[in-house]
């Protein structure tokens, strides 16, 4: 008991200590996710919004496997995006394979069809909502993506903000793609396994409680957005 507080106060004294290692693997954590967050907003909110306005023959079927793909296992996506960059995958040419780049699209695909289904439920029900307005004013669907997109940019932040929390938390999928290299890869879910697993816990619990405080804060910053969303809600109503 004594010994697990001992490593509790090591943990607590790199942190507070501004440990250059520690935050070190902080930042680049961060710098993969927003950026992975930041290229799946880019594809997911337009794919989301065309879904949620479109109307056209197997839509049905594409939101099903949109809904589907929210709960893609990170080890699957790991493998297919290790098998695409390897040396003789397709895009083994680009040498990305073990490298940030190489995290940042494994997250790519974990993250846009979060944003994505997140985005086309939400502009889907603003749609339902306005569309007689918007027809009236002789705008089309496609033309009333930006206005959708726009009030409804609380809830599209929500989404971007599940998107990153899925991200930072990820391991399965960094972790092949990026081979958890000491200094170039290595980030805060990667390095608590292996930390963990070395018998190191000072810095593994260091790391654990920085990923806990950005999950809360995360958590926090949703549960915020929707209640404000709630309470504009009802001063329109």
């Amino acid at each position: 008991m004594q010994d697990f507080a001992q490593e509790f106060k090591s943990a607590a004294a790199l942190i507070l200590a501004g440990d250059p290692e520690l935050w070190a693997i902080v930042l680049l954590s961060l710098k993969v996710s927003l950026l992975a967050v930041l290229i799946a907003a880019l594809i997911g909110m337009p794919l989301g919004a065309a879904l949620g306005v479109g109307r056209f023959p197997g839509r049905r079927a594409v939101v099903i496997v949109l809904n589907a793909l929210m709960g893609l296992p990170p080890v699957v996506v790991g493998l297919l995006v290790y098998l695409m960059l390897s040396r003789s995958g397709p895009l083994g040419v680009l040498n990305l394979l073990y490298t940030p780049s190489a995290m940042i699209v494994a997250q790519v695909v974990l993250v846009t069809p979060i944003v994505a289904a997140l985005t086309r439920q939400t502009v889907e029900t603003l749609d339902a909502e306005y569309s007689e307005q918007l027809r009236s004013l002789g705008v089309s669907r496609l033309a009333s993506v930006p206005t959708l997109l726009w009030d409804s940019r609380l809830a599209l932040l929500t989404a971007l903000l599940a998107g990153f929390g899925r991200a930072i938390a990820e391991v399965g999928a960094v972790i092949m793609v990026g081979g958890n290299i000491n200094h170039v890869t290595r980030v805060m879910t990667t390095t608590i396994a292996l930390e963990t697993s070395k018998g190191n816990l000072a810095l593994a619990l260091a790391l654990g409680t920085i990923l806990i405080g950005i999950a809360v804060t995360v958590t926090g910053a949703v549960s915020l957005l929707g209640l404000n969303d709630d309470r504009g809600a009802l001063k329109h109503a």
